[in-house]
């Protein structure tokens, strides 16, 4: 059985591996950030001991995601293993009531897919530590 994508310019994460994730198919090897509105950029953030709340207020800029547009929920991937953010990096989005949940960027790439399928405005900061 074919299975085919209700929205065709939906990113889709299509595959991952050590160290490397895979979106429609095109592998990246660094920190990205992809939202459900159509975004794709590099994240500067390389490091979790590096991260820092410019990081997280980075995500709401408006020369980053289209007009008019918030994600509802933001997805962390903390890395190969789940590491937890202090409160206090991630207050740009507690201000703006936007959910944040914290998991491996595994599991936050599984996460997304099906949030992302289901239509929901959500974002996903994948950190791959280099």
């Amino acid at each position: 059985m074919k299975l085919h994508a209700d929205k065709p310019d939906l990113h889709a994460i299509t595959s991952h591996g050590d160290g490397w994730i895979a979106i429609n198919g095109q592998r990246h090897s660094h920190s990205l950030v992809l939202s459900s509105s159509g975004l794709l950029i590099p994240w500067s953030c390389t490091r979790f001991e590096d991260l820092s709340a410019m990081h997280f207020e980075q995500l709401l800029k408006d020369t980053v995601l289209p007009p008019g547009w918030l994600p509802e929920l933001v997805l962390f991937g903390s890395g190969a293993r789940l590491r937890f953010v202090r409160p206090a990096l991630l207050q740009s989005l507690i201000d703006r009531r936007i959910g944040v949940e914290t998991m491996d960027t595994l599991a936050a790439c599984r996460t997304y897919n099906i949030l992302a399928g289901e239509g929901r405005r959500v974002l996903a900061a994948l950190l791959m530590e280099t």
